[in-house]
This record gives C-alpha cells, structure tokens and sequence, in this order.
C-alpha cells in the first residue's frame, strides 16, 4: 500500500481532469477562441482521436456523445436551448420524487383578496361660502357629524353690505313705480335697469327670487339666512358664533353619505386581472357575517411606490347610514374569463430570461421545452406558446432534472468539440474505478496509514457508521483530529461534514445520513497537532 502515498482516487484525476477540460474547450469554442490553429495543435500534442484526452488514465474508449449517470442517459435534444433530454431509470425517478402533470384547457378563474376601506363619495361632498361678508349672529348647525337636510337653515350673518344693496334695491323700485308713466321711454327704461341691476347684486349675495320681492313690502333685512345645498352629514364646521366671515372661508362640509365607496389595495402583480364591472364581495369587521356585494368602478392610474399597490374602487350603497367612512374590511374580486391552456404552477422554471418545462416523452425519457407563459391563478400558469393540449409535464423534481439537464448538455458539447473518445457510459456513478469500498479501504499519505470502513458494509440507505482508523508507523494515533465529509456527485447535492470521535486504539468513529441509493463519496482528513491535514477518498455504493 506504500506506492499509494500522495495518490488520491482515480475519481479525482479522471472525472475533474476530463470534465473540467470539458468546460475550458467548451468555453473556448463558446467564446470563438478555439480555432483550426488551436485544434491542430492539440492534434500535434496527441490530444485528439486515439491519444491525448482518450489516453488518461481511465478514460480510454469514452464517448461523450450519448451517457449514463447513476442512472441516467442523456441526448443531445434541445440543443438551442443549452439543455439535453434526461431519461432516468425507475429507481431514479422514484428516489427524487418525480410527479407528471397534464397541460389541458382550464376556465380561468380566479380570487384577488386585498384589504379595503370606506370612504365617502368624493361627488357627494360640498362646501359651503358666503357670498358676502358679515358677522355670524346665529348657528342652527353648531357641531360636527350633525344630520341635515337640503334647504334646512345652516347660520345666520349680519351683513351692511347686504343691507346697502337691499335699500338700493327698495330705492330702485320705488322710482320705477314714480316714473312708470313717463312719456319718455329712456327714462323709464333707466329705471327699469336700476331695479335689474339692483336685484343681480342681491342674487349673487345668494339672496332668493322670493326674498327679493318680499322686499318691496318689507323694510330692509340686514341679516341673511345659509342653507344647506344637500342633505347629509356635517364632516367640517368651520363657522363660530360671533365670528367675521368672508366669501374666501369655508363655513361648513357636508357630505352625502347615501352612496359610499370601498377603496382596496390590489398589488401591481395582480393588477393584470382587474377590469371595471368585476363582482366584488366586502366584510367589514363591524359587520363579519354579512357580505355586502359591488363593482369594480375605478382603477386608480398611479401606483402608490411605497406599498406598490394601486387603488380599486367599489361603489356601495348605504340607506340607513351604517356603512362609516374609516370602517375597515376584506375585498374579494372575483375573476372570470374564458378557458386558457395552462399548467400547474410548479412545472415552470422561470430563470429570468427565459421560462422551461419538461415534457414527459415516456420511459423515463424527459425533454427540456422553451415555453411562454401569461397570468398565473388558483396554482396554474397560463401558456401562450410552446405546449399543448395533452402534453405531459413534470410537476415535482424540475429543479434536479433541470440541473442535469444542464448538465448532460455541456458534457455532449465535449464530444462536439473533438473529444469523441472520451464515453460516458463508462462514468456511470458508482461504477467508474473509484475503490468502491463494500470491505474496508486502506491508504498510505504522507506517512499516515488510513483505513477506512461502513458499518455495515456495504452500507444501507440512512443512518451509517464511516470507521477510520489511523497508524503511523505501524503505532496507533490516539491524538489527532478526524473529520468525515460524504457528498452524492450530483448536481444540487451538498458537503456534509461531521466530526468523528476516538473510541480505542486510533480508531474514529462518526455517524453519517445516506439518504439515497447510488454511489456516494466520503473523504476523511485527518489533522495532528503541528503537521498539515491528510485526506483519504472512497466511494461507497449505497444499496436499500
């Protein structure tokens, strides 16, 4: 075993030297720098047909065009799209939980659920002015959230402006009555225009036609009477008793709250599926077993930026007043359209720049398909191009297939550029000459001798013992630190280390979890106090 010092497995040079010399000439050739000039002198350093790559070391009679890895075959299908068809045997599929699915026409229906609130009906809201100026004398209206009803008095000012244009108005009327039988028309017709213009003046002082001639028996009324525009509740007062106001100043806002809106917030994702006229259902808090249904009135042009919602607007209405502006509930929209072709949710694969599925072809056999997709709802994604109806699809395991795949296609390049003779159904995982170790390892590094073990052997799928036991000099190293990392070499499949205990004698023990059958790695580095760590490799077939 000394001849073995300094060598790791033959997985280490064969399998990283020949993929990793993959990946380079695939880059190269990727990136135009792999010319004839370069592939003649690869040809006259002996690194095409039969020598070269084709003769390292347990790479002889290799072919990348066609492979099986633990289970896998893989073919060159899909080429535009980086990716190769993937077939895996029963048991593989089984192991990673691969589920189909159907692509088949669906009614596209769905529910957008967002919170809402009421608020008034901005249309049924008023202001009340003055037209002239005075001073407040009386409020018949004198606190806020007060019912009334259109045409009820609201306050009453004291005005002298009013009062001047009123006694105008009297005078005006009393000349008209004197020169009413003048013979000469221009005279009667000035008096005319003054009793006109005099009761123009008092009409934008919001003076009524009624009132106006009610003057014409009565003396002048320096004070004038505001009334409600509408009927509804008071929201603003304004107006104090005693107090100077000005046309500029609101006294009062009143606001109808006959009819109420239900603003809710949609995110901007699901904006797509809103349109005016959707069935809306509202539960306020204040009324949880009761459903008030509406409309869909308005969609909101801006998007708030801080919450990236948009505002939806229901129209509801509200007789008896119980709706209350501010009151919170839930919004269900409910959308309808007319049947999409889709596919569950989770057979999509979506990197950014472009969107996958793979079609089940049969007998394992999975092919990587470009697709584009439209809305998503109740856990289907429309597609708009690249299947159709019938076609089957994987719904769960995607991502391990999608590696693979990814995978299975950089290797086939390989072969593409040159590198036929390197034959992947000889890398079968588990299979290549890797010192599957079904009875226990022994290896000589840098002057410590490693022996390395399974309980059982050959191990079962889950919980396992790796032994390790440690000589130098044919003396047992009780003082050393040992750690044990097992790996599928899988895509996707992470290191994982454990630190193995010392029972007796420079044996170390630790507990490992192998999760799955196929052929999995285990290294154990082994670290002394002042001198650099020494690793072991062995690859162990995991059965059931």
């Amino acid at each position: 075993m000394d001849n073995m010092t300094h060598q790791p497995p033959r997985i280490a040079s064969t399998t990283v030297l020949g993929l990793f010399g993959g990946v380079v000439v695939t880059l190269l050739a990727i990136a135009g720098w792999w010319t004839p000039s370069d592939r003649r002198m690869a040809t006259a350093g002996g690194m095409e047909g039969s020598g070269g790559m084709a003769n390292m070391s347990g790479m002889q009679g290799m072919d990348m065009s066609g492979g099986n890895m633990a289970g896998m075959k893989v073919d060159m299908g899909a080429k535009d799209l980086g990716q190769a068809s993937v077939t895996l045997s029963p048991t593989r599929r089984q192991a990673i939980g691969v589920r189909t699915g159907v692509v088949e026409r669906r009614p596209f229906e769905t529910t957008i659920r967002a919170v809402g609130a009421v608020a008034y009906d901005e249309r049924r809201v008023r202001q009340v002015n003055l037209r002239v100026a005075g001073w407040v004398t009386n409020l018949a209206v004198n606190y806020t959230g007060q019912f009334v009803r259109a045409g009820e008095p609201l306050l009453t000012i004291y005005s002298p402006e009013l009062a001047a244009t009123q006694a105008e108005y009297r005078l005006a009327r009393r000349t008209q009555a004197r020169v009413g039988q003048s013979p000469l028309e221009p005279i009667r017709s000035g008096a005319d225009a003054q009793v006109q213009a005099a009761a123009e003046r008092l009409r934008r002082f919001n003076v009524s036609d009624e009132q106006i001639e009610a003057l014409e028996n009565s003396e002048s009324r320096p004070e004038t009477t505001l009334v409600a525009p509408i009927s509804g509740v008071v929201t603003k007062k304004m107006a104090l008793q005693g107090a100077y106001a000005t046309p500029e100043m609101p006294l009062y806002e009143i606001a109808d709250l006959s009819t109420v809106w239900v603003n809710a917030q949609v995110y901007e994702r699901e904006l797509p599926l809103v349109a005016l006229g959707q069935e809306a259902e509202v539960t306020l808090a204040t009324y949880p077993n009761e459903i008030l249904r509406g409309r869909v009135a308005f969609i909101d042009p801006v998007l708030a930026p801080e919450t990236r919602t948009t505002r939806v607007r229901m129209e509801l209405p509200n007789p008896d007043l119980r709706l209350k502006p501010g009151m919170y509930g839930d919004v269900i929209i409910r959308v309808r359209a007319a049947p999409v072709l889709a596919v569950p949710r989770e057979a999509v694969l979506d990197s950014g720049t472009r969107t996958l599925a793979f079609l089940d072809r049969g007998e394992g056999r999975f092919e990587p398909r470009e697709i584009k997709t439209g809305r998503t709802f109740d856990g289907y994604t429309e597609v708009i191009e690249g299947l159709q109806t019938g076609d089957k699809v994987v719904t769960s395991g995607t991502f391990l297939i999608d590696s693979e795949s990814k995978l299975m296609a950089a290797t086939n390049m390989m072969g593409a550029l040159g590198m036929g003779g390197v034959r992947m159904e000889q890398a079968q995982m588990g299979e290549m000459e890797m010192g599957a170790a079904d009875h226990p390892s022994t290896q000589t590094v840098d002057g410590l001798t490693l022996t390395i073990e399974t309980l059982p052997a050959p191990p079962k799928k889950g919980e396992n013992a790796v032994r390790v036991t440690v000589r130098a000099n044919n003396a047992p190293v009780t003082d050393a630190a040992v750690t044990v990392a097992y790996t599928m070499a899988m895509p996707g499949m992470e290191v994982e280390t454990v630190k193995a205990s010392h029972t007796k004698d420079g044996v170390y023990e630790a507990e490992v979890d192998l999760s799955m059958r196929g052929a999995w790695t285990i290294d154990a580095t082994v670290t002394r106090p002042n001198a650099k760590p020494v690793t072991a490799h062995v690859t162990v077939q995991v059965e059931e």
